[in-house]
């Protein structure tokens, strides 16, 4: 673990892994820290904001002091499911990749559960990891300039689904309706760190 001023009041506490980074964000979330506004996790770092007037070298030193050893929630996380229709045009690679045939693909996909470690890149873009690696694929090697809104996709441990359209680099292997951010709704974004997601395939 490796603390690191940034701005005059935050820290940036980077972290070996993602399972580091996750048990640092659910230690903070069962057991916060007095003088600590908010965190945001993402996949080996957490930025911690502190309050107005609070001792940022304290807060270092009691976050330097906590045991990542588990990340799991100590209470029952909210579970939603996603309809996806399995239309995406990377899924015949994403097949080779893997070894599996689409159909595979399909039932790797929506076979497990997959959680929200962590948020970022758009509003409402959550970064889900599976109970299983049969998925985890690279990145294209050439990014799309234009991903549509509600493209399903993988890259490396994770997949996403796109809130809107965006230049993207992931393996697209469906798409879904469901509106992953709505600003206008409480809270805006359908995913966040700690849901649960089980993905759903479906013609409609």
């Amino acid at each position: 673990m490796q603390i690191l001023p940034s701005g005059e009041h935050a820290v940036l506490v980077e972290l070996d892994d993602l399972s580091q980074a996750r048990a640092l964000a659910e230690s903070l979330r069962r057991d916060p820290i007095d003088g600590v506004r908010e965190f945001v996790p993402a996949a080996r770092t957490v930025l911690i904001i502190a309050e107005a007037g609070a001792g940022l070298a304290d807060i270092a030193a009691r976050v330097g002091g906590r045991e990542l050893t588990d990340w799991t929630p100590d209470g029952p996380a909210e579970e939603i499911e996603i309809p996806v229709r399995y239309d995406g045009p990377d899924l015949a690679e994403v097949a080779e990749l893997t070894g599996l045939d689409e159909a595979g693909v399909i039932a790797a996909h929506t076979g497990q559960e997959w959680t929200v470690a962590f948020c970022g890149f758009l509003p409402g873009f959550g970064y889900l990891v599976g109970e299983s690696g049969a998925l985890q694929v690279p990145r294209r090697s050439s990014p799309r300039t234009a991903v549509p809104r509600g493209a399903v996709g993988l890259a490396d441990e994770f997949t996403g689904a796109y809130p809107r359209r965006s230049p993207g680099g992931w393996q697209l292997i469906g798409t879904t309706d469901a509106v992953l951010w709505d600003a206008h709704r409480e809270p805006a974004a359908l995913l966040r760190p700690g849901v649960r997601v089980r993905f759903v395939e479906t013609n409609a």
